[in-house]
């Protein structure tokens, strides 16, 4: 039986972008249970910018998906860093931290997402630095899966590698479904086979995007445009194998207007319903 999720921040997200605000400030559409935004963007922020977002904030549910702590890099953690995101956290009221499996900084920032090499010492290194993060928190965060472009000395399969560092690390996971696609387009792997196989308990939440096609084996995840219908159809199975869980659109540019975005996360709406109700009548 597959167990619906229930979550303090609601089930149906977007992304918060600047020019969203003057909008969302004046009227929140119901459709929106919570907002997602990188603190990098909003941390040293001052004037009119910061007095809106504290009052959404104050009147919403709020997560935070981390651009820069490059979980994933060879060079030391940035502590100082990781205690104002603490700070920023408290003062916001943010639900849950994220960040990405991958990293973006080595000798200087790169201002890119690196794949991660899939080794066992690979995970040694990423684990402690999770726990590291944690243990500052003092609160669980989440890994999001990534998309990446190459695999430099890939020894293990990506699925066993998330895996290992979740279960190691103790921390949720962020499912990005469309990720996946993109990888298992530019990988030649099976999308359906590794959304299954993920820990349906370590899920805090989901994100699902758009992407540009550059090529019929190469795609490349942009988060500029709609969502395509095999991406839906992940999520849909997504529901099906690990339950319904909160979920979040991306939209970083190309951003269209608001009734056009709500159209997507009608379709969260319609697919979290859809299996809420196929849940229910099994657990009757």
């Amino acid at each position: 039986m597959v167990v619906k999720k229930q979550d303090e921040f609601g089930m149906v997200g977007l992304g918060l972008r600047r020019e969203m605000l003057d909008e969302l400030f004046t009227q929140m559409p119901s459709q929106i249970d919570f907002m997602e935004v990188a603190p990098e963007n909003w941390l040293k922020l001052g004037g009119r910018f910061a007095k809106q977002f504290k009052s959404l904030t104050d009147a919403n549910n709020f997560l935070c998906h981390g651009l820069s702590l490059s979980i994933g890099s060879p060079e030391p953690l940035d502590i100082e860093f990781v205690k104002s995101l603490k700070v920023f956290f408290k003062t916001h009221n943010i639900k849950l931290f994220s960040e990405h499996l991958s990293y973006c900084s080595g000798n200087g920032h790169m201002y890119d997402l690196m794949p991660i090499p899939f080794t066992e010492q690979a995970i040694k290194h990423v684990v402690s630095r999770i726990k590291q993060v944690q243990d500052i928190l003092e609160q669980q965060i989440a890994i999001e899966n990534v998309s990446y472009y190459a695999a430099p000395d890939q020894q293990i399969s990506e699925l066993d590698f998330t895996n290992e560092i979740l279960q190691q690390a103790d921390c949720k996971l962020l499912l990005d479904v469309n990720n996946i696609y993109v990888n298992s387009v530019n990988h030649g792997y099976d999308s359906e086979h590794f959304l299954a196989n993920l820990p349906s308990n370590r899920i805090a939440y989901g994100h699902v995007a758009g992407h540009y096609n550059e090529a019929d084996d190469l795609i490349v995840d942009t988060h500029g445009a709609d969502v395509i219908d095999p991406v839906w159809h992940l999520l849909d199975l997504a529901y099906q194998h690990h339950g319904v869980f909160p979920t979040l659109l991306e939209r970083d540019f190309n951003i269209p207007a608001m009734p056009e975005l709500i159209k997507e996360l009608d379709i969260i709406h319609q697919l979290q319903a859809k299996h809420a109700i196929t849940q229910n009548k099994e657990s009757a």
